[in-house]
């Protein structure tokens, strides 16, 4: 079986390499000295059951990049790698995908094509990069405005103002841009209230150097984290698995341009690790990728999303009662949780594994020992060290936002295993009065079993780890303590995805109208836009949406917007209806979909105001089905 991927410092006195006692007053939050042992004792733990297997480690590897191969690779991952290499003529789309961003978003961008337009240069490559400038120009030039390009890193945002940039008037769409004067002047935000709808990059850069920034710097003293909140929006909040997958890849590229703006506006160094490939298990629980255990799961249990044995031994824990003392910080006994692990290598999928022998501690350490016997962390090789660099930026609340982002990254079977690990450890906290475990016990406990990894080299780990086991520890309390607001993808994102999907839908257009002869066009035209009519479009009045439930007893039903009708009594309206063979779905089962117009397919909230929704997109199609699983 393969261990070991993770290492730290196994020198657990309460002083430094340097021999300096570790100043706790320096961390952002000043942690008390219980709490600080709770994540030595945790080390200890886990160097124990270490020891414990003498059998071979294998490191993961993390490569260091060339020069201008990050910023090569960051805009890859940001799909905008026709903006270089042999491609480069080919830039329709990203054209199309800069045109939405906002005036730090572009920033970042430009730094990062400089990067690899000089790199290229001393590495005497063929291949065409434009120079910064140019790309932006390109794209204001096509909407008949031209940038002067003299201050490329402050590029005017008045393109994205809530208009169609080809001067027609449509929907309304909100960008994130610095409009106005300063939008955090103008809208009525708390500092508790966490603002979706203006980029987190521009509110950083209005509150810099502003004395509200420096107000809201949190002290070293300050242990409360503060009762942050979403504001509620009209036209509904989109989370995670509301919007459709071809949507889901254009909040990733976004997401990730908007997290390296945040980062670049305070200085802070955003670096996507590389791990070298090695091989991994292919079968198995322990040190075996999500992926393959996933793969293997699914054909047990069609659909799984977290792997079978990390939900099991969570309801083990959950089985005894959460209320037993030091739950998660008292470990089960190394040799029999040793030997607990090779049994469930052996009998699991066999389903002849005896869980009655498996006490409580013995499953809980077994749920840390499966966490960081993953051959990648859980928070991955490419962004743990961006997760860790969260505690560096100044506000809380900017801390929130990049954690936001960074779930938002994740891929899909990380994310969600996360999820489940936090909410679990919520359910842990809530029990504090009788378990003793506090958000801070649980975040100092679990932060050595998710942060630290060998493959960053163990010599800087070590050198640093006593400012990191402070730090990380805050980073777990701020995904523990705001999980529900990690899931929500920030309105800003989902209205540049449907400026994106609006200003696609038009060049589609034109070149089919290039590309066609006559005829056929002026047929395919015809036909286009008898498709883009809802079903009896020309029978619903203005101020009417039709919506389908072709599931439901009642499968279709034109409904009066109000300035007060909401997703969810559309659907309780459905529901309401009986027939003969009227079905069986409870409300939390279904789902007001809107699909079309300026959106893939997204999952409305049940609090989502129709009619400013409607507003937003004249062109969706509205239909209630079963949630996707």
């Amino acid at each position: 079986r393969r261990s070991g991927q993770y290492t730290m410092n196994h020198d657990h006195s309460k002083k430094t390499p340097d021999g300096a006692s570790f100043d706790r007053s320096g961390s952002q939050d000043s942690l008390d000295e219980l709490s600080m042992d709770d994540y030595w004792k945790e080390l200890e733990n886990i160097h124990e059951t270490r020891g414990n297997n003498h059998e071979e480690r294998v490191a993961l590897v993390v490569k260091e990049p060339d020069e201008g191969e990050l910023e090569e690779e960051w805009l890859k991952e940001a799909g905008l790698s026709n903006l270089f290499g042999e491609s480069s003529g080919d830039s329709l789309e990203s054209m199309v995908f800069l045109s939405t961003l906002t005036r730090t978003q572009k920033a970042a961008v430009e730094k990062r094509v400089e990067t690899v337009r000089q790199t290229m240069r001393k590495k005497n490559k063929q291949h065409q990069i434009p120079d910064v400038r140019d790309i932006f120009r390109l794209q204001n030039d096509s909407k008949g405005k031209i940038c002067d390009g003299s201050e490329p890193s402050t590029v005017r945002t008045s393109e994205n103002k809530n208009e169609i940039q080809d001067g027609t008037k449509g929907p309304k769409f909100s960008l994130g841009t610095d409009e106005q004067k300063s939008p955090l002047e103008d809208m009525p935000f708390s500092d508790t209230d966490i603002n979706l709808e203006i980029s987190f990059a521009e509110q950083a850069a209005n509150l810099k150097d502003s004395s509200v920034g420096k107000m809201c710097k949190g002290g070293g003293g300050e242990t409360l984290l503060p009762n942050f909140r979403l504001p509620k929006d009209k036209t509904g909040t989109t989370k995670i698995g509301d919007l459709a997958p071809q949507d889901m890849k254009k909040v990733y590229s976004l997401a990730l341009i908007e997290l390296t703006a945040l980062y670049d506006i305070f200085g802070t160094e955003f670096k996507q690790q590389k791990a070298v490939k090695i091989k991994t298990k292919d079968s198995g629980l322990f040190g075996v990728p999500l992926s393959v255990l996933l793969e293997q799961d699914q054909k047990k249990v069609p659909g799984t999303k977290i792997p079978l044995i990390f939900q099991k031994l969570i309801a083990q824990i959950e089985e005894a009662t959460l209320e037993t003392e030091g739950l998660l910080r008292i470990p089960g006994v190394a040799t029999r949780v040793k030997s607990l692990c090779q049994e469930l290598e052996a009998k699991f999928y066999e389903g002849t594994f005896n869980w009655e022998n498996v006490k409580q501690h013995d499953a809980a350490s077994l749920l840390k020992l499966f966490i960081r016997e993953l051959p990648q962390p859980l928070l991955t090789v490419e962004y743990l060290k961006a997760f860790q660099d969260v505690q560096s930026l100044p506000m809380k609340k900017q801390q929130l936002q990049a954690l936001n982002l960074l779930v938002l990254l994740l891929p899909e079977a990380n994310r969600e295993t996360l999820k489940v690990l936090l909410e679990f450890l919520q359910r842990v906290i809530d029990h504090r009065d009788k378990n003793k475990m506090t958000l801070k016990n649980v975040a100092m406990v679990m932060a050595p079993n998710l942060f630290t990894f060998h493959g960053f080299g163990s010599k800087t780990i070590e050198q640093s780890e006593f400012v990191m086991a402070a730090g990380t520890a805050n980073v777990m309390r701020f995904m523990i303590q705001y999980q529900k607001l990690l899931w929500t993808i920030p309105k800003f994102i989902v209205n540049q995805v449907r400026k994106q999907n609006t200003e696609s839908q038009k060049k589609e257009k034109k070149d089919k109208a290039v590309k066609k002869l006559l005829k056929k066009m002026a047929y395919d035209r015809e036909k286009h836009e008898k498709q883009e009519k809802t079903p009896n479009d020309a029978d619903v009045p203005q101020g009417v949406i039709r919506v389908q439930a072709p599931h439901l007893s009642k499968v279709s039903m034109a409904i009066q917007l109000t300035e007060e009708l909401k997703a969810g009594d559309i659907v309780a309206r459905f529901l309401s209806q009986k027939s003969g063979n009227v079905q069986t779905l409870k409300k939390e089962e279904v789902c007001l979909y809107e699909i079309g117009g300026n959106i893939g397919e997204r999952c409305l909230d049940g609090d989502t105001y129709m009619k400013d929704l409607h507003q937003l997109n004249p062109n969706a199609e509205w239909v209630i089905k079963s949630k996707q699983s």
